[in-house]
């Protein structure tokens, strides 16, 4: 977080994986020379399990990367979502990320695995447009355009910026989420008293 504290407004990617993808060697030189040749600064979470390669040639690579990359085994990801100089997020598109992303109003690009996060991807670039989809393509020339899209684009952060606020509004008291969660509520307590009533009768 200090280091983010260095940089600044919306001048940083954050790059985040996920807790279980493993990718090989080439894909992460290609996502490396890709964030590189941004020429943007970026704090990248990753684990010491995720590449199929040893801790030493990752070193090597991170410090040939230079002074702008910032490369940890774990970070606090919603306080560096919410942080001011965070621009975008390079991510797998899970379902916990994509919505820490989108409740701090974050444009993203997604790298899915697996699971749901193909789904979510999707979402994210065709549905709701708050992001890119990268599919399954992993080239740094695609990597640094689609980032630079992302770090870059006004539409995408306006459209990011809206969801989040109205994200804020469906889960304050009196929005659509609110409701939705006391109605269920609600029905969880009348499911409760049913078979009470009915061993009364």
């Amino acid at each position: 977080m200090a280091w983010l504290d260095g940089h600044g407004d919306r001048s940083v990617v954050y790059v985040s994986l996920g807790s279980l993808a493993v990718i090989s060697h080439e894909q992460f030189t290609e996502f490396l020379a890709g964030l590189v040749a941004t020429g943007y600064a970026f704090l990248w979470v990753l684990r010491p399990d995720m590449v199929k390669t040893t801790s030493s040639v990752l070193r090597e690579a991170v410090k040939e990367a230079g002074s702008k990359a910032r490369v940890v085994e774990w970070a606090p990801q919603r306080g560096v979502l919410r942080h001011r100089a965070v621009g975008c997020f390079l991510t797998h598109g899970g379902w916990n990320s994509t919505l820490e992303a989108a409740a701090e109003g974050v444009p993203m690009v997604c790298w899915p695995f697996f699971a749901d996060q193909q789904i979510n991807s999707r979402f994210v670039g065709a549905v709701w447009r708050t992001g890119l989809d990268m599919k399954d393509l992993c080239d740094r020339a695609i990597v640094e355009g689609k980032v630079r899209e992302a770090m870059e684009s006004g539409e995408l952060r306006g459209r990011a910026h809206a969801m989040a606020q109205q994200l804020k509004l469906d889960v304050a008291v009196g929005g659509s989420s609110s409701c939705d969660l006391e109605r269920l509520v609600g029905f969880i307590r009348e499911l409760r008293r049913e078979p009470m009533m009915m061993y009364l009768s």
